[in-house]
Formats: C-alpha cells, structure tokens, sequence
C-alpha cells in the first residue's frame, strides 16, 4: 500500500538551497558566514532535548551545524530535499547515526502531524528552512502551535531579508516578544530600511527568543531568530 503522506522530491536548483546555495557555502562558511555560525553553535549547544532521536528539517548539507553536534544523539534522521546536500551531511564525521527519511512536513497543512505521528520519540530541529518554505495554510506559527506543542522542537529561521547592511552587528539573546520595528531599529539605527518580511516572528508563542543577522551575500542580509518549545 502507497504511504499516504507526503513525499519529498528532489530539488537540486532550489533557490534557498541546491547548487547555488552549495557554491555559496562553499564560498562564505569559512569567511563571512563564520560569526553567525558561531552564533548557531551557541544556540545549538545551549539546546538540551530530553530525546535520545533527533530529527533535522532541513539541515542541507549542515554547514551551520557545529562540529561533534549529531554525535549528541543515538538517531538522527534528516528531511532534506538537495541531493547534494544529502551526500556532503552523509560525509560528516560525526554522521554514523545519520539516516534519511522521505517525509515532505513543511508541504501539505497536516504536515507537521504526520511529523509528530512518524518520530514519536523525537525532537526536532528546523534549521533555517521556516523562513525560506511558506507556510501551506494558517501560518508556521498556528501550525505549530496545533501540531507540536507538546513536543521538544527548536528553530531557527529567517524573520525578514534586506539588502542593506546592519549598523549592529551583536545578537539579542532571550528577548520576549519583541516587536519586528524595535528589531529593525536594534540591527539597522540609521535611518529607514526596505525589508521582505517571512512571517516567522515569534513562533514559539512567547517563548524568549535569540536575534541574530546572517550575511548570506555581501549583498543580502538576513535577520534569524532562534526559539525553543519545551514539552
């Protein structure tokens, strides 16, 4: 019998992922994307699930993934589209307890229940993807909070994208409920700015949440937001 749930399919020149995204990486990780790496790692190591199995949406090759971190877990199972991707996260040291599974959550509104219903055991981690997928009803925060909430997830994910540079460059660590202007005006002080919203502010609810901004060109600029929900 045909698994009802959705399926992932490959996506090798996706705009926020595959081989341009590969040649970006491998371009800036070691250089203009190393701060916020640094950022992530803190974040990452901070993050405590009380999971023996972690599942990773998202994690592309897992470039801002810090070194020894899917060592931390007995199972981890990935969601990732970019085949490329699939091949370099499979090469990493720390991969011995890496598999990969099929399941497309982020496509269909029922999703993140097939997520829940598939890794029961499970925490998740949605690395940088709620931002760049839109959400396929409602919105990542109502979805969340219907489908996970008694589940052990964290994320990080972009809030909104700019094409100009911040004027402060330090992360916000614990902020509750912050508004997207008092962001703006933290990261960027002088004068107006033209941003894309992603409609990912606050998807923990009031969950205390970090800041961070993300170079991803030297012409494009990303403000990340990292929360956690604790089951």
């Amino acid at each position: 019998m045909r698994d009802p749930a959705p399926a992932l399919r490959d996506h090798l020149f996706d705009p926020s992922g595959g081989l341009t995204y590969q040649l970006r990486a491998f371009r800036y990780r070691r250089s203009l994307w190393s701060a916020f790496h640094a950022t992530v790692a803190g974040w990452l190591g901070d993050w405590q699930p009380n999971a023996r199995t972690l599942v990773i949406i998202g994690p592309n090759a897992g470039h801002a993934l810090p070194a020894g971190f899917l060592e931390r877990f007995e199972q981890v199972i990935a969601l990732e589209p970019d085949p490329i991707a699939r091949h370099l996260l499979a090469r990493r040291p720390d991969a011995r307890r890496l598999r990969f599974d099929h399941l497309d959550c982020l496509a269909t509104p029922d999703g993140l229940a097939w997520l829940a219903a598939r890794f029961s055991d499970a925490a998740f981690l949605f690395s940088n993807v709620l931002g760049q997928v839109a959400a396929p009803a409602d919105s990542w925060s109502a979805l969340l909070a219907r489908h996970l909430q008694e589940r052990n997830w964290a994320s990080y994910h972009d809030v909104l994208s700019t094409t100009r540079a911040p004027d402060h460059h330090a992360p916000v660590r614990d902020a509750a409920s912050v508004s997207l202007e008092a962001l703006i005006a933290h990261f960027w002080t002088q004068g107006e700015i033209t941003v894309t919203d992603h409609d990912t502010l606050h998807l923990g609810g009031g969950s205390p949440c970090g800041y961070a901004v993300w170079p991803i060109t030297p012409a494009r600029w990303q403000l990340v937001e990292w929360v956690v929900n604790q089951a």
